[in-house]
């Protein structure tokens, strides 16, 4: 399973963007897949998780009413819409993925597959 993250770059504040996650390999029907992202100096931190095959969708709280997240059926390509961009957004945004499975699919669970992440630069 290999993940490639794009669609990343700067933007200023109040822009949008949107970030594309192109997957190959075995996935699972049913599986979990999920935006991250980390800071300069911070932790990483999930942004928004969905199940493939349900559409259940879960964001943290600064992402809700700004970001979502949609994956492309069939390709299980997945996508993140950010509207409203702040420059506490900066940040690198990965995706990940468990491809075999969906239970317990959200902000907290531990992914198998990362890809290596796009930068996202918001300027005030």
């Amino acid at each position: 399973v290999q993940l490639v993250e794009s669609g990343g770059g700067s933007v200023q504040a109040g822009g949008s963007l949107r970030l594309s996650c192109a997957t190959s390999g075995r996935f699972y029907p049913a599986h979990c897949m999920a935006w991250f992202r980390q800071a300069p100096g911070k932790e990483r931190e999930a942004v928004a998780s969905i199940v493939s095959d349900t559409k259940e969708t879960t964001y943290a709280d600064y992402a809700k009413g700004r970001f979502t997240i949609s994956q492309e059926r069939g390709k299980n390509t997945l996508y993140l819409q950010m509207n409203v961009l702040k420059p506490e957004d900066t940040a690198i945004y990965y995706c990940a993925a468990n491809p075999y499975w969906s239970d317990l699919c959200g902000l907290g669970a531990d992914f198998s597959y990362w890809g290596q992440g796009t930068q996202v630069t918001v300027s005030s």
